[in-house]
């Protein structure tokens, strides 16, 4: 099973993974139509937004691993 990293591209992980979306705007991540997430990593737009990358990390792999099942 893929695992999502905190150095992947939100545009990537929007992309590769659209059954995240979801969750990715759940946890305070609205930023994803702006042209910057294309080009932002997941640590990086979680800096932006005040969130802890490690704990976002930890959701989005999880909430993966619930659909892959």
């Amino acid at each position: 099973m893929a695992k999502i990293s905190s150095d992947m591209l939100v545009g990537q992980i929007v992309n590769e993974h659209p059954e995240l979306i979801d969750t990715l705007l759940e946890v305070g991540m609205h930023c994803l139509g702006c042209p910057s997430s294309q080009m932002e990593s997941l640590e990086d737009a979680c800096m932006v937004h005040g969130l802890n990358p490690n704990a976002v990390l930890g959701i989005l792999n999880e909430k993966l691993s619930e659909v892959s099942e």
